[in-house]
C-alpha cells in the first residue's frame, strides 16, 4: 500500500452512513491510542485533550498507551482499529515520519489513518551545557570542528525528530560528534547539567527550566521563526544557516474509512478543546504552540513532511540502529 493513499482517503466517505447515525455518535466511551510510554509528552497531551473533549463528546475518553518498535506498534494498532470513531490516536513527527522511515509496519499502516486535526507545533532547540565555550551557532560549529569528533550529543529514541535533527545538523555543517543514545529525557537532562554531555537537540519545553536557572544554554532554534517561548534566541537561519529549519508537530488521527461526519464531529470537539485557555496555557508549559487545523491541512502537513524528510533520511542512511 502506498503512502499517497492516505491523502486520497480524505475524500472517501461512507455513503451508507446516514445523518441519524452521525448524530448518534458517540454512544459509548472513546479511546485515544498513544504510541509512546505513559508520562511522556504525547501521553500528557492526550490526557489533557481527552478530559476536555469528554464534555463536547458527552462520553468518557480513555487514554491507552501502546508502545514498542519506535512507536510503530501503536501506529499499527490505531490504523487497524474499527473505523467507527471510537478508537482515535495521537501522533507526531517521530511516530508518523521517523518511524515510517525505519519500520515497514509503520510505513504500511500510515495510509490507513485518517487525519483529523493538527494539535501543536514546536521547533527544536540545540541546548548546550552551561560551561560550553560557544555562545551561538557559529561558535558552536567552529568549536565542534575543532573537537575532531570528541564532543558528544544525546539522542532519545531512534528516528525521533531530535535524533534526525542532529544527524541533519552534522550533514549541513560538516561537523562530527558522538551521538549517545538515551532511553529518556530525564537522564539526558541530568547528564547535560552535570557536564557529561556537550549538547542535545530537544523541544524547547524540555529544557526551559534548566536554561532559566542558568544550568544549560540555548544555542539556536531550528524553527523558521523565533520561538515565543525564547524570543531572545536567534534561529539558525538568522545566524547564517538557512537550511537548518526543523519543527516537530502533533496531530490527531482516526482509522481510515471513518465516516466523514464522525471525523468532523471529532475535529469540532478537538478544536473546541484546543481553544480553551487552560489547554493553551498547559501546552505552553510544555513548549508547544497550539495550532488546530482541518483534516485536509493535517494531511498536507504529513505529505510535506514526507516529501522533505524522506529523501534526507535516505541520504543520511538513517536506520533504527543509527
Amino acid at each position: 500500500m502506498k503512502l499517497t493513499s492516505v491523502f486520497t482517503a480524505l475524500a472517501v466517505a461512507s455513503g451508507c452512513v446516514t445523518h441519524a447515525h452521525a448524530q448518534a455518535y458517540p454512544s459509548h466511551p472513546v479511546t485515544i491510542i498513544v504510541p509512546f510510554p505513559a508520562g511522556g509528552p504525547s501521553d500528557t497531551l492526550a490526557r489533557i485533550l481527552g478530559e476536555r473533549m469528554r464534555t463536547s463528546l458527552g462520553q468518557p475518553v480513555i487514554v491507552e498507551t501502546v508502545t514498542g518498535a519506535g512507536a510503530s506498534i501503536g501506529v499499527v494498532r490505531a490504523a487497524q482499529s474499527a473505523p467507527d470513531g471510537y478508537t482515535l490516536s495521537i501522533g507526531n513527527w517521530t511516530s508518523h515520519v521517523g518511524s515510517g522511515a525505519m519500520y515497514p509496519a509503520a510505513h504500511d499502516a500510515l495510509p490507513d489513518l485518517q487525519p483529523v486535526s493538527r494539535i501543536s507545533a514546536t521547533p527544536l532547540m540545540i541546548v548546550g551545557k552551561n560551561a560550553l565555550p560557544p555562545r551561538n551557532a557559529g561558535e558552536l560549529i567552529a568549536w565542534l570542528k575543532a573537537q575532531q569528533g570528541k564532543a558528544s550529543a544525546a539522542t532519545v529514541g531512534a528516528g525521533s525528530g531530535a535524533h534526525v535533527c542532529l544527524l541533519y545538523f552534522q550533514q549541513k555543517t560538516g561537523t562530527s560528534f558522538q551521538l549517545v543514545p538515551y532511553r529518556g529525557g530525564a537522564p539526558v537532562m541530568q547528564d547535560l547539567v552535570a557536564g557529561q554531555l556537550q549538547a542535545v537537540s530537544a523541544p524547547i519545553g524540555e529544557f526551559t527550566q534548566q536554561v532559566n536557572a542558568g544550568k544549560a544554554r540555548f544555542l539556536g532554534v531550528s524553527g523558521a521563526e523565533r520561538s515565543r517561548f525564547a524570543p531572545g534566541v536567534p534561529t539558525f537561519a538568522e545566524q547564517g544557516y538557512k537550511d537548518l529549519v526543523f519543527s516537530e508537530w502533533f496531530g490527531f488521527f482516526a482509522p481510515g474509512g471513518t465516516p466523514a461526519p464522525v471525523v468532523q464531529h471529532v475535529n469540532t470537539a478537538l478544536r473546541a478543546a484546543l481553544a480553551q485557555k487552560d489547554v493553551v496555557d498547559g501546552l505552553a508549559v510544555m513548549g508547544l504552540e497550539t495550532t488546530s487545523s482541518t483534516p485536509e491541512q493535517l494531511a498536507k502537513l504529513l505529505r510535506e513532511s514526507y516529501d522533505r524528510w524522506g529523501p534526507i533520511v535516505k541520504k543520511i542512511g538513517f536506520t533504527a540502529d543509527s
